[in-house]
C-alpha cells in the first residue's frame, strides 16, 4: 500500500523557517497592538509627573523605574510606540511617493531623462540616508512634519532606483512586446502590464526600509530634530534621559530596547518577504 506524499513546496517554506521570524511576527504583533490601544499594556498617563518618585528602579510598582520628573518610564515606551511608528511609516510612504514616479519615469523615459534621473539618484544616493535627512531637516528646521519629509526625500532614491531597473526590464519582456504588437497605447500596456508588475519589489523594499526609517527618526529626534519635549516618543525620551545615564541607566536602557526591538523584528521579517518573494521569481 502506497503513502501519499505531500509535495515539498507545500510545506518546505514554513518548515524551514527559523524562530527568529515567528519571534519577531510576535513582536510585531505587540508592537501594533501597543500602537492601536497603548491603554491595553499602560493605562496610565505617560505624562504623569511625581517628584517624590523621581530616579526610582525598576520594580513592581513601576515596571520600567521612573525618570527624572517621576514619570514612569514603562507607560511612555508605551503610548510612544505610536508616534514612533507613525514617522517611520509615514516617512516610508513619503518615499515611495517620490521615489515610484521618478523611478518609473527614469525606467520609460528616453536615455536623456534616463540619464539626467539616474545621475540625481546616484548623488542622493551617495550620502548615507541619515546624513542626507539631517542636512535636509537643519534646513527646514524641526518639527514632525519636516522629520518625515527629510527622512521620506532621503529614503526616496532606494526606491527610485530598484523602480527603474524593474521597469526597464519588464518593459523589454515578450508579453510587452506582444502588446505592442496588437497596437496597445503606450499608457494602456504601462498602466496595465508595466506598472503592475513593477510594484512587486515594493512590499519587500517597504518592509526592510521601516525599520530604517524608525531607527533614522529615533536617531534625529534624539538630536533634538523630532518632536520636542514631554511627547512621549522613543528618540525624545531618549534625548531627555541622557544626562541621567549614570545615575537612573533604566531610562536610557528600555527607550532603547523598544527601538532595536523594533528595527530588528521588521528587518527580519522584511528580510524573510525578500526571500519568499525571489524564490517566487525563481522559476
Amino acid at each position: 500500500m502506497t503513502s501519499l506524499a505531500v509535495p515539498r513546496r507545500l510545506w518546505t517554506p514554513v518548515a524551514t523557517r527559523s524562530p527568529g521570524v515567528w519571534i519577531s511576527v510576535a513582536a510585531l504583533l505587540l508592537i501594533t497592538i501597543a500602537l492601536a490601544w497603548p491603554a491595553v499594556f499602560a493605562p496610565g498617563d505617560p505624562l504623569h509627573t511625581d517628584l517624590t518618585h523621581a530616579h526610582q528602579a525598576p520594580s513592581t510598582a513601576h515596571l520600567f523605574g521612573t525618570d527624572q520628573l517621576g514619570r514612569d518610564v514603562w507607560t511612555r515606551v508605551v503610548h510612544g510606540t505610536r508616534l514612533s511608528l507613525f514617522i517611520g511609516v509615514a516617512a516610508t510612504a513619503v518615499a515611495v511617493a517620490i521615489g515610484v514616479p521618478l523611478g518609473l519615469a527614469a525606467g520609460l523615459g528616453n536615455r536623456y531623462l534616463d540619464a539626467a534621473l539616474s545621475r540625481l539618484f546616484d548623488l542622493l544616493g551617495a550620502f548615507p540616508e541619515i546624513l542626507l535627512a539631517l542636512v535636509l531637516i537643519a534646513i527646514t528646521g524641526p518639527g514632525t512634519a519636516n522629520l518625515i519629509m527629510a527622512i521620506g526625500v532621503a529614503s526616496a532614491p532606494r526606491f527610485a532606483r530598484v523602480m527603474r531597473a524593474e521597469t526597464r526590464v519588464i518593459h523589454r519582456s515578450d508579453y510587452v512586446a506582444q502588446a505592442r504588437l496588437l497596437t496597445r497605447s503606450r499608457w494602456r500596456i504601462v498602466l496595465r502590464h508595466t506598472l503592475p508588475n513593477a510594484i512587486g519589489a515594493l512590499p519587500v523594499l517597504i518592509t526592510l526600509g521601516l525599520g530604517t526609517s524608525i531607527l533614522g527618526a529615533a536617531a534625529l529626534s534624539f538630536l533634538g530634530f523630532g518632536p520636542q519635549p514631554p511627547t512621549p516618543e522613543w528618540g525624545a525620551i531618549l534625548s531627555e534621559a541622557r544626562d541621567d545615564l549614570r545615575i537612573a541607566w533604566w531610562t536610557v536602557l528600555f527607550p532603547g530596547l523598544a527601538i532595536t526591538a523594533t528595527v530588528i523584528a521588521t528587518t527580519v521579517v522584511g528580510r524573510e518577504v525578500q526571500h519568499r518573494f525571489e524564490r517566487r521569481r525563481t522559476p
